[in-house]
């Protein structure tokens, strides 16, 4: 196996994130220990080392091409996920210092040293028995941050953002105040496409679900009237407008249901940017302003047309 691929599997098996077990970070482990396309493993080091021998060494050993102007890169992309993860540490310098070095660990370096060899996994799970993945460092912080949202009395969890702040919203405030007693057939996440799907239901109602990424953002269920809402949450991109409607529509041409198309803003100035563009005969809810609705015509309220 070329050095690189093995480099890239040192780092996939000591918990790295895919976006660290690119070409630049397997170069830079290679390069931060020395080791050149015949070396072996054993034969590994941690001398000090700067960015700019590291760029020196891929394009002298591995044929690379990159320039001074890409450190940067090797910064952000390597040397700082490495050292979260505990695989490398600096001299202490500070960064805009000509003398500011980094170096692979001493217990980084035993792993090195024993890789491909009978002994690696020994050593791998030594490692990882002190030092937590990387991997798993991420998703952690990443659990932390989420948006807990109750949907059908159930605990979810949306991911950070406006786009999901404002779902929430819709869910927790808009649906009591204006859907009550319904219930939520279809969410999704900005991370996660159906959090929330009732397929038998939404087959049931006549739904050809298909077409499922046309699936506006929110769709609730109001058993007790037979309405089925269909609210699209717009923070940058798709109102209710006519094109959108028409979308729907095509796509629920078999639901019998009464039919109501809401846009969900976070706030009035958002609503503003796309007043010219939403369907007549829609409703309008701002996430700021929630016991109230803006209907675009005065035939009639709150209800299908």
């Amino acid at each position: 196996m070329p050095k690189l691929d093995e480099a890239r599997e040192f780092l996939m098996n000591v918990g790295m994130p895919k976006a660290q077990q690119a070409d630049i970070c397997a170069l830079s482990i290679l390069a931060m220990a020395g080791i050149k396309p015949d070396s072996d493993w054993k034969d590994a080091t941690n001398e000090w080392i700067r960015i700019h021998d590291i760029i020196a060494f891929a394009n002298q050993h591995y044929g690379t091409t990159y320039a001074e102007n890409s450190r940067e890169t090797f910064r952000k992309q390597a040397m700082h996920r490495f050292r979260t993860a505990a695989l490398i540490e600096d001299n202490g310098k500070a960064t805009n210092s000509p003398n500011y070095r980094y170096r692979i660990t001493d217990e980084t370096l035993k792993v090195l040293r024993a890789w491909g060899s009978n002994s690696a996994e020994k050593q791998m799970n030594r490692f990882l028995a002190y030092h937590e993945k990387l991997v798993d460092i991420y998703a952690s912080k990443k659990k932390m941050t989420m948006m807990p949202v109750k949907i059908n009395g159930l605990d979810f969890q949306f991911s950070t953002g406006k786009h999901n702040e404002l779902q929430k919203a819709i869910i927790e405030e808009f649906a009591p105040r204006f859907a009550p007693g319904s219930e939520c057939l279809y969410v999704g996440d900005t991370t996660q496409k159906d959090l929330v799907k009732n397929v038998n239901k939404l087959k049931k109602l006549g739904f050809s679900i298909t077409l499922h990424d046309k699936m506006p953002d929110v769709v609730l269920y109001r058993e007790e009237e037979d309405w089925i809402y269909f609210v699209e949450s717009v923070t940058s991109v798709g109102p209710m407008d006519p094109k959108r409607i028409l979308e729907i529509m095509d796509m629920t041409k078999d639901v019998k249901s009464g039919k109501i198309f809401v846009t969900a803003f976070l706030d009035f100035a958002t609503y503003k940017k796309f007043a010219d563009s939403l369907a007549w005969e829609t409703e309008v809810w701002i996430a700021d302003m929630p016991d109230h609705m803006i209907h675009l015509n005065g035939d009639r309220f709150l209800g299908p047309r």
